[in-house]
């Protein structure tokens, strides 16, 4: 399963907008990304370059849904059955990624400037695979700076690949062998943005969602990158090395701070024939859709383990994708609403407020989901604060060192102590024709 099948399949259905005038990889493709944000783009003339940008690709949930195989009701389960069965991939030699093999020149790929202020150019939308010393892999999205044509920083959160690092750096290693890729369906990105246990391979997080049809192949340093991606490198992660990182443009749609990060050497470069190079504006909605709905999934598995009837999950735009859930859940006793909520908490630890609703209410509608805090919310019941938690350190109102927040809980459920009817919306009848 490739990136060029899901574009075709795109074009096909009338959902890739293709730009046919040059644009200019500092500023005006990112311009034109954000203008037609939630929609897939092909840029086909890049000044100064030969290859195409791909981007929004995975910039809607109809998108995911899609190249998923499923439907939006479904959508949740199918992560965490995913998440649940992972599913071992098939390894070929004959790889296309492999089809010309070079020096890496990172000056030759059309990578994007996106913002002002950005510390430089950014790969935005490519996985890093990683191994422990007890040979287990480990795949996940990383913003990579290019510092110069063979060297990236790299953008490390205290997660699976930081501990990779730190068990190497304990054993003496001053280097780690890593792989990287670009140019990847969307389930690949989806598997690597998912919050996996670790030790549990993503790629076969990624073969689960495509129904067992992804492939890999296996380079020199023994890991493996998706054989039909666009581009590939093989690289050390230098443990002993760090420079400033950023700044770089996050969820938030604000400068995360500059930061001392690791660097990677690349030391070899390969790619199809006539590569897409796939672009991820950054604060977009294809980034806050791939980091926030494998948790809306995790939140989904959380609340449903004490809520038995949960109807929907949304990490909401405005809320950066990352920060606010709304939950529509199916209210059987009176204390649910708070008891979805610290279940919500415990399972995203970067929710900094959460909010429920009976299943009656859009929670995709804002109108609604207002409603219900009018009709069914009384602020000295249904609010729950939570002071010094864990939070994000993307969070610019935060504690950022120290990643400490306050969270805001609210229970906007229907209280059962009143009848169900006086909290129904009224209804005109539809007359039969006779009538």
């Amino acid at each position: 399963m490739s990136l060029r099948n899901f574009i075709k399949e795109l074009d096909e259905l009338g959902k890739l907008h293709k730009i046919k005038e040059e644009v200019s990889t500092k500023f005006q493709a990112a311009q034109i990304i954000k203008k037609f944000d939630g929609e897939a783009l092909l840029f086909e003339k890049v000044k100064n370059f030969s290859n195409k940008i791909v981007a929004g690709v995975c910039s809607s949930r109809d998108k995911i849904c899609l190249a998923l195989k499923v439907s939006k009701e479904n959508l949740h389960k199918k992560i965490l059955d995913s998440l649940n069965s992972p599913k071992k991939p098939s390894i070929v030699n004959d790889a296309s990624v492999k089809t010309v093999l070079e020096k890496p020149k990172l000056s030759k790929i059309p990578i994007l400037k996106h913002y002002e202020k950005d510390g430089g150019l950014y790969i935005t939308s490519a996985i890093v695979a990683a191994k422990d010393s007890e040979g287990n892999e480990n795949v996940s999205i990383h913003r990579l700076m290019v510092l110069d044509d063979q060297h990236l920083a790299i953008r490390i959160v205290p997660r699976h690949l930081y501990q990779i690092c730190m068990e190497a750096k304990r054993k003496g290693f001053e280097e780690l062998d890593i792989a990287i890729a670009l140019g990847l369906h969307p389930a690949i990105l989806l598997a690597a943005a998912s919050p996996a246990p670790y030790g549990v391979n993503e790629y076969w997080i990624a073969n689960s969602f495509l129904n067992e049809k992804l492939t890999l192949t296996l380079l020199e340093n023994e890991l493996h990158v998706p054989a039909e991606a666009e581009i590939a490198f093989e690289g050390k992660l230098l443990l002993k090395k760090e420079v400033d990182e950023g700044p770089f443009v996050d969820l938030t749609g604000t400068y995360d701070i500059v930061r001392k990060q690791p660097v990677i050497k690349l030391t070899k470069f390969m790619h199809k024939e006539d590569y897409l190079y796939q672009a991820l504006l950054p604060g977009g909605f294809e980034h806050k859709i791939l980091m926030g709905l494998p948790y809306e999934a995790k939140i989904y598995g959380a609340v449903k383990s004490v809520i038995p009837k949960v109807k929907d999950v949304y990490l909401t735009s405005g809320g950066c994708g990352w920060f606010h859930a709304r939950i529509s859940i199916e209210k059987q006793t009176e204390g649910d609403g708070k008891t979805a909520l610290m279940a919500a908490f415990g399972a995203h630890p970067s929710l900094k407020l959460a909010a429920v609703f009976d299943s009656d209410i859009n929670i995709f509608d804002s109108e609604e989901v207002e409603w219900a805090l009018a009709t069914r919310f009384q602020p000295d019941k249904g609010v729950l604060i939570i002071k010094n938690a864990r939070g994000s350190t993307l969070d610019p109102s935060a504690d950022q060192e120290l990643a400490l927040t306050s969270k805001l809980g609210i229970d906007a459920t229907r209280t059962l102590l009143k009848p169900k009817e006086k909290f129904e919306k009224a209804k005109i009848p539809l007359l039969k024709e006779e009538e």
